[in-house]
């Protein structure tokens, strides 16, 4: 990493602690700007902001695991598009309680969620305030950009992963009780389904976004943008381990419990009828895959339980 030499004292300390943490993580700062390695295929970018007691809590993850979650929600857009990640900024909104060596923890977070994603840190933003926020935004490239539209009437619903993990966490810790780690780990460590998106792309899929507002919320989001219907088979839902034991603390079916949840960061996508290679996908990239229903020619989402209608309700972050 290369540092251009900056004057002052203050933020720019602070703006010098942050690059010597970082390391081979980040790029050369110290410009106003910042130049965005070249890729192929079409530029895509995407911003998003990770804000204290609407996200996450200060009391319940260490400083790196709040980048850490910061960065790779970001880069999960990144890679519900099919890109491979460039870089990314990070502009964070620094309050008077949090001390200069947190500061430079949560900065190594984004910086170790950055090299995960084979990427650097490019640049970004110090300002005041009266809460901790951090605002993200990453820029990829793909050769042919995924996106929430393109769904047709016959491709089936498939999801990656398990869900209801970072859920599982929530529920704990708001009856004041601590998550085992398999729950604290898919809150405070979800990993961008990178390079798993990217195989779906190249193997025929016709739709695809991240799970941030869990499956119930973001199947209403890819219907509305593909002008189709989903039909969705809760009892299929790939269900986290934490989660039917959480699931007991709310009186919920697991696969329901599962469905709300939300912030997984896990993708949603479709596939075109005749796909069938789940298997060669956990062969090739680790990941699982689990077909979940099926697109329609009609409007909305149709929830079902082994047949009967079960309203799924869209995931609610802390506020």
């Amino acid at each position: 990493m290369t540092q251009i030499p900056m004057g002052g004292t203050g933020e720019f300390d602070r703006i010098r602690a942050i690059a010597a943490a970082l390391g081979p993580d980040a790029a050369v700062l110290g410009d106003d700007t910042a130049a965005i390695p070249p890729g192929q295929g079409t530029l895509v970018v995407s911003t998003d902001a990770s804000v204290e007691d609407v996200h996450f809590r200060r009391a319940w993850l260490a400083p790196g695991e709040i980048g850490w979650r910061a960065a790779a929600s970001a880069l999960s857009d990144l890679a519900a598009a099919g890109a491979v990640p460039a870089g990314l900024t990070a502009a964070i909104n620094v309050p008077p309680t949090l001390p200069e060596r947190e500061l430079v923890q949560l900065m190594r977070g984004v910086g170790d969620a950055a090299r995960y994603a084979e990427c650097r840190v490019l640049g970004g933003d110090l300002t005041a305030g009266p809460s901790l926020s951090l605002t993200i935004t990453v820029f990829g490239y793909a050769e042919r950009p995924m996106s929430r539209r393109g769904a047709k009437a016959g491709d089936g619903i498939w999801v990656t992963g398990a869900l209801g993990g970072a859920r599982a966490a929530l529920i704990t810790w708001r009856n004041d009780r601590q998550p085992d780690a398999a729950a604290r780990d898919a809150f405070a460590h979800p990993l961008p389904r990178l390079g798993v998106a990217r195989w779906l792309a190249a193997h025929g899929a016709t739709a695809m976004m991240d799970i941030s507002d869990g499956l119930g919320g973001d199947a209403q989001h890819l219907a509305a943008a593909s002008a189709v219907g989903l039909r969705l088979e809760l009892e299929r839902v790939p269900v986290h381990p934490a989660v039917p034991a959480a699931a007991a603390q709310v009186a919920e079916d697991a696969a329901f419990f599962a469905a709300v949840g939300g912030e997984d960061y896990e993708l949603l996508v479709t596939l075109p009828r005749e796909f069938a290679g789940a298997a060669e996908c956990l062969a090739t990239t680790g990941v699982p895959l689990t077909r979940v229903g099926s697109v329609r020619r009609d409007a909305g989402v149709v929830p079902t339980m082994l047949g009967v209608l079960t309203p799924v309700p869209g995931f609610q972050h802390l506020l």
